[in-house]
């Protein structure tokens, strides 16, 4: 059996394909109050919507993530809850399948929603690189989410599970509905390309992703284009990464938004050419109701325009008190001072590197006002300088 599966980040990206049916026998309801019912939220350095919910009873840090079409329990907490596990199989992601398998979880509650007996896939969620470094029991698809209007107010940090139908603010609309898989689509235009269908994925940290085909076709006006890497569940993908301003979400502004430019994987993998994550969706309130076919999007006030763009040009990770340079970015400062894959950084400015967070750095001056001049120290006792500039 496979599930589809997309779960992307800063530094994260899994690939769906279409799902065999999941076991079936799930009981639901959703509570006459369940507009009072908020789910706080926080949101994590990767741009993940992080929560507090209950599973078996027990206490669970889930992932509201609509690019999954079956909701997904850690390996690590079913042994723990100690849920039999019913059927076995693979989950395709973008470097390899993954094991999979099925288990029945008899109590499951989310703001207003009760579920009973609800059939959750398995997976090891230790790989999910949040970038706080704490553990991730439970990615919540579109299979819970689905029949419901889910209503995410950003500005407030929470979001709830309403009836579909229901329009709790006023707001720009853009059509939306539910794929044969159950994952979210919509449609969009970037430049003189129109794209469809669109996923919707709130488990993406990202902004927007599209085809190489769909980027040359939409003919834009020439800007910076650079490089970046994500990291999945089975290994790591680069892809083309600019800014535009001329991708259209039915009426909503929508200007400097990052645009992630992949090969056609994803694409020939799923049939969803294109997707729309947290990094552009922060920007709104929104509420997401394939029901009753669309999706509203209110912008928020105070909202920057675009996303944090890196001015160093070096994509690190962190660990033992050392950065490791994992991807240099194409026509960089890094990449023009010929930093390399795998070297390691001590110092910044004199200063060791020290902890911020569990398995988590201070990375802010890799993205410094430009003409910052830094003295990086690296972990072979050699000093190097290097200049912060925009380039992208």
């Amino acid at each position: 059996m496979r599930i589809a599966l997309a779960l992307l980040a800063t530094a994260l990206a899994v690939s769906p394909v279409p799902a065999a049916q999941a076991p079936r026998t799930a009981v639901e309801t959703l509570a006459k109050d369940s507009a009072e019912r908020w789910v706080p939220f926080e949101l994590t350095p990767a741009n993940h919507i992080r929560f507090a919910m209950k599973i078996e009873g027990r206490p669970a840090s889930a992932l509201l993530d609509t690019g999954v079409t079956h909701s997904i329990l850690d390996t690590g907490f079913a042994r723990t809850a100690r849920l039999k596990t019913e059927v076995r199989g693979t989950a395709a992601a973008i470097g390899g399948d993954l094991p999979l398998s099925w288990a029945r979880v008899a109590r499951l509650s989310l703001g207003g929603l009760r579920s009973t007996e609800r059939p959750m896939a398995l997976l090891d969620l230790s790989q999910v690189h949040t970038g706080d470094g704490r553990p991730v029991d439970a990615l919540i698809g579109a299979d819970l989410l689905g029949p419901h209007a889910l209503d995410i107010d950003f500005a407030s940090r929470r979001f709830r599970l309403l009836p579909s139908g229901v329009a709790p603010f006023p707001g720009d609309r853009a059509p939306l509905s539910r794929n044969p898989e159950g994952l979210y689509v919509t449609q969009a235009r970037l430049g003189r390309t129109s794209l469809h269908p669109v996923m919707i994925d709130t488990g993406d940290g990202t902004s927007v992703s599209v085809t190489r085909e769909q980027w040359r076709g939409a003919r834009l006006p020439q800007r910076p284009l650079t490089s970046t890497i994500s990291y999945g569940l089975a290994g790591p993908v680069e892809a083309g990464l600019t800014v535009t301003d001329a991708l259209r979400l039915g009426d909503a502004p929508a200007t400097e938004v990052e645009l992630r430019i992949e090969g056609k994987d994803f694409a020939d993998r799923t049939g969803i050419p294109s997707r729309i994550g947290v990094g552009f969706l922060q920007r709104f309130r929104v509420l997401l109701d394939p029901g009753a076919g669309h999706l509203l999007l209110a912008s928020i006030e105070g909202t920057a325009a675009g996303p944090p763009r890196s001015t160093s040009g070096l994509l690190l990770g962190y660990g033992h008190n050392r950065l490791s340079v994992l991807h240099v970015m194409r026509g960089s400062p890094a990449a023009k001072a010929g930093w390399r894959r795998g070297e390691e950084i001590c110092q910044v400015d004199g200063a060791p590197i020290r902890e911020t967070a569990p398995d988590a750095a201070d990375l802010a001056w890799a993205a410094d006002t430009p003409g910052r001049k830094l003295r990086l120290g690296l972990c072979d006792g050699t000093d190097r300088t290097l200049t912060l500039a925009k380039f992208y």
